[in-house]
Order: structure tokens, then C-alpha cells, then sequence
């Protein structure tokens, strides 16, 4: 049970595994205003960004599950780095049907819906491991404007047009779930490119030095369309965002 090799080839220097910037983690933080002591549940935690820096800056304690065993060590190893692995852990894990032992103060998943198969999913399992009045984060992707045809939607990384909503469409979704969005914090083209071009990068060098691995064909082949295909469509299309739910 793991994740394939080329996600974490692709995102090899990557903190957060999501079009946030460290800045933009930390104004989401700073938005939702954690108390001190809040129990997270962090669902497909990645390399931890999330909840090692908030039990740093925000003083929260947590629990964060992902399948991939590189994150779950990274996530770890910054826990340790930041002093705060008495607060957190990292269990690795499919984070698909994960419930909580107790219920949270906040649940999120961030960048990961397909955990529930979809938002309407996600919500629902993250509410299982919710407190009453507790704060649910999903970060999802949304069309910044409507998407021409099914080709375009391809090359923006969807498999067609109807996977994704214009963000307006998205937040009545959330309402319609039985939610009120509270808060949010969007992804702007400077946290995109830092989180996509970033990737190139690591291809690059992955390259240099795995010039004979079964992968390098394909990986060559991605590095060489890939930074034209997302300035041509995924940066022109395609926006992302944590929204900050709470239930009605």
C-alpha cells in the first residue's frame, strides 16, 4: 500500500503536496484560528506541512494519515525538526474510511477527495470523526472560468469538464451538503506555478541521476510537455482552494 513512484519523483522537494505556498498554509491558519489544544484529524496528511507547523504556531495536537511511506517519513522527520513530535503523529495508512478513536475539533482533507470518491464523500467521512460545532477543511480543485471543451478539461488535468465546478457552483455544493462555508483560501497563479514548476525541477534532477530507471522515458516524456501544457490550459483553468466548512 503505498503511492506510485512518480507522484513522489514529481514532488521530491515538496512540503506541501497542494498549490499552497508556506505563506498562504500559514494565513489559512491564521484564518481558522485553531485554540490552542484543538484534536486535528488530518486525512491524506502528505508530508505533514499542515500539522507540524500549526502545533508549532497554533499549539493544536493530531493525527495524520497518508498511504505513501516517503510523506509519512518526511512528516516525521519535520515533526521532529520542528519540535513538536510529542504533539503529533503520522500513521501510514489508507486514509479511505479513517475515523477517529474520539471526535476532532477539526477534520480536513486538503487536495485529496478521492478518499471519499468526491467532495459529497469526503464530507461525509470527515463529519464522522467531527465534534459538534467542530471545523471541516476540504481543499478542492474549481474552474476559474468555464472550460471550452472536453479536450481542454483533459489537458487541465480533469478527465472531462464535469468533474470540477466553477467556484460559485462549488460553494453552493458545499451548502447543499448541509454546510456553511466559513472561510477560505484560494490558490492565486504564483502558488500554482510554485507548486507545478517546482515539479519540473524534480524531474529534471531525478533524470540526471536515473538516466536507465523503467520510469525515465515516460518522466522524459512529461518534462518535455508538461510546463507547456499547464501555461497553455491548467494556469489559465483550473483554480484551487481550502474551504473552511461548518454544519447548519
Amino acid at each position: 500500500m503505498d503511492l506510485p513512484r512518480i507522484i513522489t519523483i514529481r514532488e521530491g522537494s515538496h512540503r506541501i503536496h497542494n498549490p499552497l505556498t508556506a505563506g498562504k498554509l500559514a494565513a489559512l491558519g491564521r484564518a481558522v484560528r485553531p485554540a490552542p489544544g484543538t484534536r486535528v484529524l488530518d486525512l491524506a496528511s502528505g508530508s505533514g506541512e499542515l500539522l507540524c507547523t500549526w502545533a508549532r504556531d497554533h499549539g493544536i495536537t493530531g493525527t495524520g494519515v497518508d498511504i505513501s511511506t516517503v510523506f509519512t517519513g518526511r512528516a516525521r522527520a519535520r515533526a521532529a525538526e520542528l519540535g513538536v513530535a510529542d504533539r503529533v503523529e503520522f500513521v501510514h495508512g489508507d486514509a479511505s474510511g479513517h475515523v477517529a478513536d474520539e471526535p476532532v475539533g477539526l477534520a480536513s482533507c486538503v487536495g485529496a477527495t478521492w478518499i471519499g470518491g468526491g467532495v459529497a464523500g469526503t464530507v461525509e467521512l470527515l463529519a464522522r470523526s467531527l465534534a459538534p460545532g467542530g471545523l471541516m477543511l476540504i481543499g478542492e480543485p474549481y474552474w476559474r472560468r468555464e472550460v471550452p471543451d472536453q479536450e481542454t478539461a483533459r489537458a487541465s488535468h480533469a478527465d472531462r469538464k464535469e468533474d470540477f465546478l466553477l467556484l460559485p457552483e462549488l460553494i453552493e455544493r458545499f451548502g447543499s451538503l448541509g454546510y456553511d462555508v466559513v472561510e477560505m483560501v484560494l490558490a492565486d497563479q504564483d502558488s500554482w506555478d510554485r507548486y507545478q514548476a517546482a515539479q519540473w525541477l524534480n524531474m529534471r534532477r531525478w533524470l540526471d541521476r536515473n538516466p536507465d530507471d523503467e520510469l525515465a522515458a515516460g518522466i522524459r516524456a512529461e518534462l518535455a510537455a508538461g510546463p507547456g501544457r499547464y501555461t497553455r490550459y491548467q494556469r489559465e483553468y483550473l483554480g484551487w482552494g481550502v474551504f473552511a466548512l461548518m454544519r447548519r
